[in-house]
């Protein structure tokens, strides 16, 4: 489906804890010289403007990083992620924000890479230029761009050459079929790349679908994982919207546990919409 565009949705709650994660993960592999690539298969725009276009429709982005930008009191893995995000708007204005990839680019070492696949033909124009114009370190071309279903492209990068990567799977799940989708892509990932560390991001809805795709995701032969989901508002009483999102880590770093131990009361105090919101953490 190619009506799905995230523009719409930049900066929203699910986005910081989806980026957040994403910086974590990748600044710990940073701790270690040898290379990483990063693979997304869901890449969208690469970056967006939320003072124009799709983004100022629902201005969703004041739910998320809106209610952070101003706080002083930030965890410090939290202060590291929005300070990325403000080498980015230079004037102290918030007025762009990254999307994954360009939060993955702002770990990017000589050495590493970044493989994106985005589907949607407007989408994958605007991330290639984004990454065209994108001063990033290294020699070549560090940022490869695909305009291909990231599913189906996941198997041509796996395994990487480094043996090292952290792979992003983030549909937007307006196919019923995507929850399966993931499933078998995590498994067919793990046979091909037993040791990558998969992080799938997930919509917190009252149509049970991300919930049947958790529990698989549990049962999957993996070294360990984490689940971590945050609920910003009470689910609606006609069973419509999101009330919330999850990322599921296959193989995640061990430090990544008890930053988010730290993190996820803070983030479900600020970013609840009807008072606190509430928050799960397993491993």
């Amino acid at each position: 489906m190619l009506s799905y565009r995230h523009a719409f949705h930049a900066g929203n709650h699910a986005d910081v804890l989806k980026h957040l994660v994403v910086h974590e993960i990748l600044q710990y592999m940073n701790q270690k010289e040898k290379p990483w690539w990063y693979i997304d298969t869901h890449a969208g725009a690469g970056r967006y403007d939320l003072t124009a276009g799709f983004a100022t429709k629902n201005a969703e982005y004041n739910t998320g990083i809106g209610k952070l930008w101003e706080k002083s009191d930030l965890p410090l893995a939290l202060s590291r992620f929005i300070d990325t995000i403000r080498a980015d708007n230079p004037n102290g204005e918030l007025a762009n924000y990254p999307g994954s990839p360009w939060v993955a680019s702002k770990s990017l070492r000589v050495e590493d890479k970044l493989r994106l696949f985005e589907l949607h033909p407007s989408d994958a124009e605007l991330l290639e230029a984004v990454f065209a114009e994108a001063r990033l370190v290294g020699t070549g071309k560090p940022a490869l761009v695909q305009k291909a279903n990231g599913f189906a492209g996941l198997k041509s990068v796996l395994p990487p050459p480094p043996r090292r990567a952290l792979i992003l799977i983030d549909p937007p799940y307006e196919d019923k079929q995507d929850y399966q989708t993931v499933v078998k892509a995590v498994e067919d990932g793990l046979h091909r790349f037993a040791t990558g560390t998969f992080a799938i991001w997930y919509p917190k809805l009252q149509r049970p679908g991300w919930l049947a795709m958790v529990e698989k995701l549990k049962q999957l032969p993996c070294k360990s994982w984490l689940n971590a989901s945050l609920e910003v508002e009470v689910p609606r009483e006609d069973g419509f919207g999101m009330f919330g999102s999850g990322m599921f880590i296959v193989n995640p770093p061990y430090t990544l546990k008890d930053t988010l131990t730290d993190v996820l009361p803070y983030l479900a105090k600020q970013l609840g919409s009807d008072g606190p919101g509430k928050w799960v953490l397993e491993s």
